[in-house]
This record gives structure tokens, C-alpha cells and sequence, in this order.
């Protein structure tokens, strides 16, 4: 099968950059003939009134990407067309250019942004649902929630609206694909067809194979350094506990300044800032953890930590929350917590790494769940299915 994978890479690469190169390398390795286009945010540019509407433009409407994927289509005619992100460079124009040389769509669906213009559901430190199925989604500008600016805001609004009230996202792609039962329902809800939204979730490409005497060293976060990452809840969490536990913080991002700078005035001195780590680095530090702390705060899609942190058999300390609650099954593959509760998560965190044998036997479960549900093979199977899917669908279309 000859397959074009579509990707908008973010300035700080993230949970998204690595699916899509998870499965680049996955359909490679069967044998699949890949096609790649992708842009990166790094192309933007700062600054200035036209530079600004220019990109405005863009979002609405990315007519360079279109005319450089209809090159590629009518040169290379792919079997299907894999989307993993759109925003901002390529657009929902993409997929017109798709329908036109009657190339089958498939939209993965990593993030909100089709519900929240802010791309997160997250608002004034909490879940926040006023853009729910909405065909305008008014409120995500009055509250700046894209970047906290109004102007922009109104942009990524009115690209939502455009292809609502124009059909786009019901009719443009035959299938999407979300990680979790919790999100499919939230899409639906929002108006996506149900027929059309496939459940698949994410995996660990590499088996690290558990080790048969595992060290068990520290507490362990990764992820993105922001807000909504609920970081703040875990530093707090570090202040209340009863007995030092050593936390090792794996990731970047736009608040880890202030993170470190709250770290050393509290005196954590338990607390280790690593920045960002290669796949192979963050492996390493996931098999000698004693479990992971995933303290988000806002409605995350999935948890891709979580999921690696299970390849290990780590037990995972989470956040009580639709996806995450789907993922974790306290008491069995780890405990949780109520979000933003740092006494809560203190509370588990000391229970875990003080009870030895009750943490290992949710480590094994933990891996029994990504043998069952998280390895390539799985994922493969899933993914054909999909594509098999869209296929029928594009050709019921064009009959």
C-alpha cells in the first residue's frame, strides 16, 4: 500500500511529533511504500501587522499546502491520506485537495482543537466545555483561550466555523481516529458522525521487556512543561510530603523557568530538572522509576507517558479524569488522584513508595495491559482496519 502521512510539526516537539513518527516507522517496517509531507512551525515568523494576517490567511485556508499536496497526489497517487495535524500551516484545505484526486482521508485526532479553539479544554486552571458543539465557538475568544490573544483566538474560531458551516469535517474525511472511549463520545457530541470515528490507541514501538530484578530509584514525570500539565499540583504535592522521595522531571516547555525557580525557593532539593531526553534516554529513566506521576489537569486525549511507563512495568499515580481514568485502573495498574488535589498526591505518592510489593504487583499489570493493548502488532492490526475503512467509505462516495 502506498500511504502519505501529513504532519504540522509544533516548535516544541511533543506527544504528536512522536506518533507520527511511531507509525512512520511501523508501516514502514510491514512493507508499506510511505509518503511524507509535513511543515514546521519553525517556519513562522514573529512580528508585524502583515506577517500576522498573512498567517491568519493561512489557517483559514493554507492555498501553498494545497498546491503543493495536489503535486503529490497527481504524481504519486497514494492509496490513503494519514493526517496527524493540520494547524496552522496546512489547513482543512488539505483535505479538499485529497477529495479532488478521490484519495481517502484519515484524520488523527491527537488534541481538541475541533472542540476547544485553544486546542486543550482548559480554562482558569480547570476543564472548560463552553465550545462544546457549538458551530461558532464564541466563547474561546471572549476568553483569549488560543494564546491568549483575542485577535488569534478569533482566527482559529473562525477557521473551526468555516469548515463547519462548509462541511469539511463530516464529508472531507472518512475516518477518525481517537485513543479513547471518552473522546469518541466527547466528538460525537460535538457533531462528528459516529460511523466515522475509530478507536485506536497509541503504542510503544520498542518492547523494552521487563526486567526480572528492577531498581527502583525515584518518582518520575514526563511530559511538556505547562500549566495545564498540572507540574504546579506536583511541586506542591514535593512540599507536603512526610519523607524525602527523589522526583525526577523529564520534559521542556514554556513554564519550566518558573518551575525550577519555585523548585529552589521551596527548597526541593529532592527534585531533579532533566529537560528534554531522546526516546532512549527517557526509556532508560522509565525502567528504574518506582512508578509515574501523569498530573495533568486538563482533558488529555490520551496519556503516551502512561503507555511507556506500562512497556516498563511502572505503576502510574494519575489524575481522575475521563481518558486517564481509562488508561489507569486504580488499585491494579496504579492509583489516582483527584486533579489539582496536591494533598491527594502526596497521599498516593508516599503510599506507593512505601508499600514495595503492592507497587510491583501493579507494575506487572501494568505491563500485562501493554501486552494486551499497547504493542505494535496490535496497533498495526487496528490501523489496517481503519484504512480499510476509509477506502470503502471514499468509494461508496464516488459511486
Amino acid at each position: 500500500m502506498k500511504i502519505l502521512l501529513i504532519h504540522n510539526r509544533y516548535r516544541h516537539p511533543g506527544g504528536e511529533d512522536q506518533v507520527f513518527r511511531r507509525e512512520a516507522e511501523l508501516l514502514s517496517s510491514a512493507g508499506h511504500k510511505l509518503l511524507e509531507y509535513t511543515r514546521d512551525n519553525a517556519e513562522i515568523e514573529d512580528g508585524g501587522i502583515l506577517n500576522k494576517a498573512h498567517l491568519a490567511a493561512r489557517t483559514l485556508w493554507a492555498w501553498d499546502s494545497q498546491r503543493e499536496l495536489r503535486a503529490i497526489l497527481k504524481a504519486e497517487k497514494p492509496d490513503v491520506a494519514h493526517f496527524h495535524n493540520t494547524f496552522p500551516l496546512i489547513s482543512p484545505a488539505a483535505y479538499h485537495a485529497c477529495w479532488e484526486f478521490r484519495v481517502p482521508v484519515v484524520q488523527t485526532l491527537h488534541n481538541t482543537r475541533l472542540l476547544c479553539p485553544g486546542g486543550s479544554s482548559y480554562r482558569d486552571g480547570r476543564i472548560c466545555e463552553e465550545c462544546l458543539g457549538r458551530i461558532v465557538p464564541w466563547p474561546g475568544v471572549v476568553h483569549a483561550c488560543y494564546r491568549g490573544s483575542l485577535a488569534q483566538s478569533a482566527v482559529v474560531a473562525g477557521m473551526l466555523s468555516l469548515h463547519r458551516l462548509a462541511g469539511t469535517w463530516r464529508t472531507k474525511v472518512g475516518a477518525y481516529i481517537v485513543s479513547t472511549k471518552f473522546f469518541r463520545k466527547k466528538f460525537i457530541e460535538a457533531g462528528l458522525l459516529p460511523g466515522r470515528i475509530f478507536l485506536k490507541p497509541h503504542f510503544v514501538y520498542a518492547d523494552p521487556e521487563l526486567k526480572p530484578q528492577r531498581r527502583s530509584d525515584y518518582a518520575l514525570f514526563a511530559g511538556r512543561l505547562a500549566a495545564e500539565k498540572g507540574i504546579g499540583t506536583l511541586l506542591d504535592a514535593w512540599k507536603l510530603l512526610r519523607r524525602s522521595i527523589p522526583l525526577r522531571i523529564a520534559g521542556d516547555g514554556p513554564d519550566r523557568k518558573v518551575l525550577e525557580a519555585a523548585a529552589k525557593e521551596a527548597g526541593l532539593s529532592n527534585i531533579l530538572f532533566e529537560g528534554w531526553m531522546s526516546p532512549e534516554q527517557l526509556r532508560g529513566a522509565m525502567e528504574r522509576a518506582a512508578f509515574l506521576i501523569f498530573p495533568s489537569q486538563s482533558s488529555e486525549t490520551f496519556g503516551l507517558p502512561i503507555i511507556e511507563a506500562f512497556a516498563c512495568g511502572v505503576p502510574v499515580i494519575a489524575s481522575r479524569l475521563g481518558a486517564t481514568m481509562e488508561i489507569v485502573e486504580s488499585g491494579k495498574t496504579g492509583l489516582h488522584f483527584h486533579p489539582g488535589d496536591a494533598a491527594d498526591l502526596a497521599l498516593k505518592a508516599e503510599w506507593l513508595w512505601t508499600h514495595k510489593n503492592e507497587a510491583e504487583a501493579m507494575g506487572r499489570a501494568a505491563r500485562g495491559e501493554y501486552e494486551a493493548k499497547y504493542t505494535p502488532e496490535r496497533n498495526y492490526e487496528l490501523l489496517m482496519n481503519i484504512y480499510a475503512a476509509a477506502f470503502n467509505q471514499r468509494a461508496c462516495e464516488a459511486a
